[in-house]
């Protein structure tokens, strides 16, 4: 993790995603290449999964993933 950045989002196609990324398509994203998965969620309802979007990108939510992470993000 070059830049310390951790991006939350919802898709319905997360290879193409992490692809948009990378490929610099994302104004926010491309200042931050390479972007690397290290870790995904999968719901069968899509309201779950924004209502998990929504907390995860809140202050605690991001606490939860620095430490639920915390190897793999050094």
């Amino acid at each position: 993790m070059v830049f310390g950045k951790i991006y939350i989002g919802f898709t319905k196609d997360l290879e193409k995603r992490v692809e948009h990324h990378n490929l610099g398509l994302d104004n926010y994203t491309k200042k931050y290449l390479p972007w690397e998965l290290i870790f995904y969620e999968a719901y069968l309802s899509e309201k779950d999964a924004r209502k998990r979007e929504i907390f995860l990108k809140s202050g605690r939510g991001r606490q939860v993933i620095k430490e639920q992470l915390k190897f793999s993000l050094k």
